[in-house]
């Protein structure tokens, strides 16, 4: 009698599989020993990625003298020391925990929503913390019992996850589908667009100035306090999603034949933006708006390895670490003395990669 492996969806297959067929079972293992690859060579990259962003810097030091100071090696001088470990190394680790974050919410995103445009700030997410963010810099409005240099970012994170909330009582409401959630966002999208220019028509020069720069992206106002809150959130989030991967690749289905295999579509989908708003609203309320990685980044893991969610989100996850990480290198060695807006340089990096990636998949 035959023996059979247990039917979950998958990409490579539609059919139980057959246990005793080699030509099968090689083929199916032979793609998991693929997938696990190239999970091992995204590893190698973000590790590459990340040990040239702290040795390189606008402050002139060597590489040798980075690498003393970070590895703590006699003969590394107190201020190399302290460059290194209070700003490089944070800077560096908010980078790929930021890449990580969003990259992981927008793969998930594109799920729930089976949209290919979407990402963590296509139902106005970036909107809603701009907004906040524009009522801080600008008008001074806050919660009165915060320190100044917590006014922004708290303002970003409280009208992010605040957008949030609202689709996710969205989601509540029957026959409230994916297309219903997209559209939803898309009209929150012009009104706080609408409402940041409202705020930047009545604010002064200077204001005005330091609000542009924050929606450009960037992690030179960012320390150890945002390090671990990012690392936390990302703790939580991640084991969580991929707790749900069976669900999540039964969902590329279709709701219809998800639902056939015991999915509970709502529930999840109302879960996964929970996960999306935190991840998000701490990204963008501690670095600006970098929206770039959470759309490039699903997809070159989705290139990679395919729709199997068991290596889709540690994939993705590691896509867009690597690719802020690369980003926030080439910030600060494309003019020289000049740390760069890194939400530029995701842009410049990312696109050429995707690009690339595609046509390399459709010549295949």
């Amino acid at each position: 009698m035959r023996s059979r492996r247990p039917f979950f969806p998958d990409q490579t297959h539609t059919a139980p599989i057959d246990l005793e067929a080699p030509d099968q079972t090689g083929g199916y293992d032979r793609l998991i020993r693929r997938r696990q690859r190239v999970l091992v060579a995204l590893l190698g990259i973000l590790l590459i990625a990340f040990v040239l962003d702290v040795a390189i810097g606008p402050a002139g030091l060597s590489l040798d003298q980075s690498l003393k100071a970070l590895l703590g090696i006699e003969g590394a001088s107190r201020t190399d020391i302290v460059i290194l470990w209070s700003v490089r190394l944070p800077q560096a680790l908010t980078a790929i925990l930021v890449g990580a974050a969003l990259s992981l919410a927008g793969a998930e995103m594109q799920t729930i929503l089976d949209n290919p445009l979407a990402s963590p700030f296509t139902l106005g997410v970036s909107s809603a913390a701009s907004f906040g963010a524009a009522l801080a810099m600008i008008l001074g409005a806050g919660l009165p019992f915060l320190p100044t240099t917590w006014l922004v970012p708290t303002n970003a994170f409280l009208f992010a996850f605040g957008s949030v909330l609202v689709l996710q009582a969205l989601t509540l409401r029957r026959g409230a589908g994916s297309d219903r959630l997209v559209l939803f966002g898309i009209a929150m999208v012009f009104s706080f667009n609408a409402l940041v220019a409202l705020v930047q028509f009545v604010a002064s020069e200077t204001a005005l100035q330091q609000f542009v720069f924050w929606t450009m992206g960037s992690i030179s106002r960012t320390g150890w306090p945002e390090v671990a809150l990012l690392a936390a959130a990302l703790a939580l989030a991640f084991p969580t999603a991929f707790a749900a991967r069976w669900h999540l690749t039964a969902l590329r289905f279709g709701e219809d034949r998800a639902q056939s295999f015991g999915v509970p579509v709502a529930r999840l989908r109302f879960v996964v933006l929970i996960r999306i708003s935190l991840l998000a609203a701490l990204s963008v309320a501690f670095v600006g708006t970098i929206g770039f990685i959470g759309l490039v980044g699903p997809h070159i893991a989705r290139l990679l390895v395919g729709e199997d969610h068991r290596f889709f989100l540690p994939a993705s996850l590691l896509t867009g670490a690597a690719v802020l990480s690369f980003a926030s290198l080439v910030s600060k060695i494309l003019v020289a003395g000049t740390l760069l807006p890194i939400g530029i340089m995701t842009s410049l990096i990312g696109i050429p990669v995707f690009v690339a990636l595609i046509l390399r998949r459709s010549e295949a």
